[in-house]
């Protein structure tokens, strides 16, 4: 069994402030108040999937656009991820998922490899989510990505409805981590790497 993982992680800039908290063990109870509703609608979705406990408040420059406020809640996730699995001693590392929602189906994959490397495919049929702007989507990937340090691969496979391709591949993200970021318990006190270090 792994340590208690559960930690908190503040990242406080002259066009954010975001404090995320995060319990790898959890039952999938999340609470989020970021000012972007589609936004926290998607971390739901990670929380309830990946049953992962999160809360993530932020206050952002929104009067500008939500650029910053989106890109610096995936590196506080990232930076909270890879404080609460420390050495990734004990854990399965490799994740991955396959989701579907009625038309659309989006595959990710996730290693927690300490090396940040993003593979991003998802094209969206329209710009804009409601007021959520869909390129912002990658900007939270590639934050959460060279925070976490992880290779992480997402493709939207097929998909006619902007909201259900977000969904599925949020979806899919929680999924994936929660295998990834599981006990082992074979391998408990073991590094899941050939080379000795992560």
């Amino acid at each position: 069994m792994l340590d208690d993982r559960r930690v908190e992680v503040e990242r406080n800039t002259l066009e954010t402030r975001i404090t995320v908290s995060v319990n790898p063990d959890g039952t999938g109870q999340s609470s989020f108040d970021t000012g972007v509703p589609f936004l926290d609608h998607m971390l739901d979705q990670v929380a309830r999937h990946g049953m992962i406990d999160l809360a993530v408040d932020a206050r952002g420059d929104l009067h500008i656009d939500g650029h910053h406020t989106v890109e610096d809640i995936g590196i506080t996730f990232g930076q909270a991820m890879a404080r609460a699995l420390g050495d990734r001693q004990g854990i399965v590392r490799y994740g991955h998922a396959y989701v579907p929602l009625d038309e659309a189906l989006s595959r990710v994959v996730i290693d927690f490899s300490g090396r940040p490397g993003l593979s991003y495919n998802v094209k969206f049929p329209r710009a804009r989510i409601g007021d959520f702007d869909v390129d912002l989507f990658l900007e939270f990937f590639r934050g959460f990505v060279n925070h976490a340090k992880v290779t992480l691969h997402i493709d939207n496979l097929k998909g006619d409805n902007a909201h259900h391709i977000a969904e599925t591949v949020f979806k899919a993200f929680g999924r994936a981590l929660r295998m990834a970021i599981a006990a082992d318990p074979r391998m408990q006190g073991i590094l899941p790497s050939t080379k000795g270090s992560l």
